[in-house]
């Protein structure tokens, strides 16, 4: 039966297949079992076939990737849950970095992501993003690939040297702005961000694969460089989960989802957010379940995730949450409040005394009915429960069918050569009727401009030549006049 055996209350407890991709939360205070419950969950994805992404903050997720070793305590909870054919087991990973240290470089490009989330990322303000935008539709307009943090520069300079022009057309332009655009820039390159864009860009197809047994493959991020940027890490998964949104087709409700979706730490995506960005994800999540996509929010409280998408999270895996600061206290009243009642479970007064690897679950059952919540004790993993070592993880990588096709970057013309070639382009047009004055220019020196003048500055000769001719009529106007002329034009002579 496609089902994910989370764990056992008064009777065995599910999360059925078809409605997986109704979404889902995993809350509870550090050190409660939270990750556990990813690992159960990722590994029951993995062997139903589905495949799962997942971001690993603190490293011990990659543990999916390794048998776990069994012990006493193990045994013992196998037991009391009733779980047949329980066997130590590794999954198939693929291992992801934003960086390429720990993983496969995972690249977008500057055009993918948009400037929605890149103002986000660099922390603009609204002028400064409306700057953003006008170099965006500028370089669609002129057919200018974005691929890396070299092309945006150039468009910026561009944009720089040309905005009375670009600011008739598109808006206005300010010089502050696009200097605040580019020091936000220097900063997201110092910090490494700029390892995050370039090609080859990232195919939504290699997140969803199968090995040959048909078991899904499991994707992990490695974030725990990553989570100290947290716009960047945030703003990485939303653009990654809109991309799955926009690109996927409809398929409605499948046996299975095609995707699980874990987004851990999720308070980081709300923090700060503007409401057009709420909006963005409420719109997501709402609609992607549609395309075959089930996406979990993983997060201490549950008030982490706002109202409007919280509701939207029908399976339901609550860990112990403590109440000694009002915070915590308010917490556990949302947390109590968002579950299907059972007479038998004062919910409120549970969540503070659940055990390390307890937990309030309420997962969607037949015909999409939530069932009551139950004290669940959680089933253990099969994978390794802690990180992996480095020479684990490059042996995993090693035998990736993706490191041909993503660990050797590349660099195809785009915005930052085509702008060159204009550039070169133009002054070798500029240089060319004007090249025998510049000629003359050279020679005079600095002495010929000082006397001779330029296009934009007269020069000493003219200066005295109007002053003389407004003095003419008078003797010592034309005594000032042979003196300075008939002095430097003889001297010229002579030479």
């Amino acid at each position: 039966m496609n089902q994910i055996l989370i764990g056992k209350g008064d009777k065995p407890v599910h999360l059925l297949a078809r409605y997986a991709n109704r979404h889902g939360l995993i809350a509870g205070a550090t050190g409660t079992g939270k990750t556990v419950s990813l690992l159960v969950l990722a590994e029951g994805f993995s062997r139903l076939g589905v495949p799962v992404f997942m971001a690993d903050v603190k490293g011990d997720v990659a543990g999916l990737a390794m048998p776990g070793i069994p012990s006493d305590r193990i045994r013992q909870r196998v037991e009391q849950i009733g779980i047949d054919g329980y066997v130590p087991e590794a999954n198939p990973v693929l291992f992801w970095d934003v960086y390429g240290k720990a993983g496969h470089p995972v690249r977008t490009t500057i055009s993918e992501i948009g400037p929605s989330l890149l103002a986000r990322i660099l922390d603009l303000n609204d002028i400064q993003t409306g700057t953003l935008d006008i170099a965006f539709k500028l370089a669609d307009d002129q057919g200018l690939l974005l691929l890396d943090l070299d092309d945006l520069r150039a468009l910026l300079a561009f944009v720089a040297d040309t905005r009375k022009e670009i600011s008739e057309h598109y808006g206005l332009v300010s010089t502050p702005s696009i200097a605040a655009i580019q020091r936000a820039l220097l900063s997201l390159d110092r910090e490494g961000g700029k390892n995050l864009f370039g090609e080859p860009a990232l195919e939504l197809n290699d997140l969803m694969r199968t090995d040959l047994s048909g078991r899904g493959i499991v994707n992990i991020l490695a974030a725990d460089q990553l989570i100290l940027k947290p716009r960047l890490y945030s703003s990485f998964l939303l653009w990654l989960l809109s991309e799955l949104f926009e690109n996927l087709p409809e398929v409605g409700d499948l046996d299975k989802p095609k995707l699980a979706f874990f987004f851990d730490e999720a308070h980081l995506l709300f923090d700060d957010a503007p409401p057009v960005l709420r909006q963005r994800v409420e719109q997501v999540v709402r609609i992607i379940r549609s395309k075959g996509v089930g996406v979990y929010f993983c997060s201490q409280f549950p008030d982490d995730v706002p109202n409007e998408i919280l509701g939207q999270l029908s399976n339901r895996i609550q860990h112990a949450l403590r109440a000694y600061t009002p915070r915590d206290q308010k917490a556990v009243k949302t947390a109590a409040e968002t579950f299907v009642a059972n007479p038998k479970l004062d919910v409120a007064k549970v969540i503070s005394t659940l055990g390390v690897g307890e937990a309030l679950v309420s997962t969607l059952q037949e015909k999409g009915v939530p069932m009551p919540v139950e004290r669940t004790l959680m089933c253990p993993p099969r994978c390794r429960m802690g990180a992996v070592t480095p020479e684990e993880r490059a042996a995993v990588r090693a035998r990736s069918p993706l490191g041909a096709k993503y660990d050797t970057p590349v660099n195809r013309e785009s915005a930052y050569e085509i702008l060159s070639r204009r550039a070169t382009e133009r002054q070798a047009a500029e240089s060319g009727p004007n090249a025998a004055e510049s000629e003359k220019t050279s020679e005079r020196g600095w002495l010929g401009e000082m006397l001779w003048g330029t296009k934009r500055r007269q020069g000493m000769v003219e200066t005295v030549a109007k002053q003389a001719a407004r003095t003419v009529g008078s003797q010592i106007g034309r005594q000032i006049l042979r003196g300075v002329l008939g002095g430097i034009l003889g001297g010229s002579r002579r030479r």
